[in-house]
């Protein structure tokens, strides 16, 4: 039986595996799809257990999307832009990292009928996924990214990838029409921004790429009368369903039945 995993730190909130192993029973393929807290010193392992057969897949979370790159023998043209893997399978031979974070932003977005071309972007975070929503958002033309990070080091490592970004300051809030929660931040109740979002008018877009919970103290910020409130959960499909196509060659069905399967 085939095996699948997905890996990051912490691992307790992914719905990775509830996902997937629906799938794989509504599509009749004979494979298990489970979690793993790893560490650092587990990813070459793991890349081994692919080159050797044990793994036949990996999904890849924080912290680990740009930790995993030294140890595959290939990156898909996504994966080598973003530096950034999220996805993991033997391919000609070939250990192969992929990045279905760009689709699954770029789509999650479509499924918004929301156009970033005329639009200023705040994006809050600089780890995990954040290059993916760069390259996403550069693809669909928005001309004003801004990058703010605690860490301002990383920010900047992230402006010398892409042309066209402006670091800002931690709690720093210039005009905005989209505001992008790329952090950790909200995945414990008790999480705090020490952003005063207070201040802030209406017609913005809140998007949260966490998905579970549902609803985070970001979400709660920007829930006001004119505001688009967007969680990560259609990023996460999208994402989801682009690895599974590349693992299994079946692009598998996202409808109700799915997303009330997950939220029960």
């Amino acid at each position: 039986m085939k095996k699948y995993l997905v890996v990051g730190n912490p691992i307790e909130h992914s719905l990775s595996p509830k996902l997937q192993n629906f799938w794989l029973n509504s599509n009749n393929i004979e494979a298990i799809y489970g979690k793993l807290q790893a560490y650092d010193d587990d990813l070459k392992e793991l890349c081994s257990s692919i080159k050797n057969g044990q793994l036949n897949g990996l999904n890849i979370t924080v912290p680990y999307k740009k930790k995993i790159i030294p140890h595959l023998d290939v990156l898909s043209g996504h994966a080598l832009r973003t530096q950034s893997v999220n996805t993991v399978c033997l391919s000609n031979g070939n250990v192969t990292g992929y990045n279905t974070d760009i689709d699954g932003f770029e789509l999650s977005l479509k499924k918004l009928n929301y156009d970033v071309s005329n639009k200023k972007i705040i994006i809050l975070g600089a780890g995990g996924v954040v290059p993916s929503i760069i390259y996403a958002l550069k693809k669909m033309n928005a001309p004003q990214i801004y990058l703010s990070n605690r860490t301002k080091e990383k920010a900047q490592i992230l402006k010398n990838l892409f042309d066209g970004i402006e670091v800002i300051d931690w709690g720093i809030l210039p005009d905005f029409d989209m505001i992008i929660n790329a952090t950790s931040l909200g995945l414990k109740e008790n999480d705090k921004f020490e952003i005063d979002f207070s201040k802030v008018g209406n017609k913005k877009l809140f998007f949260d790429v966490i998905y579970n919970p549902f609803n985070t103290n970001f979400s709660q910020a920007g829930n006001k009368p004119g505001n688009i409130i967007e969680n990560g959960l259609n990023m996460f499909l999208f994402q989801a369903q682009k690895a599974f196509s590349i693992w299994h060659n079946i692009e598998p069905k996202i409808d109700k039945e799915v997303i009330k399967f997950l939220q029960s």
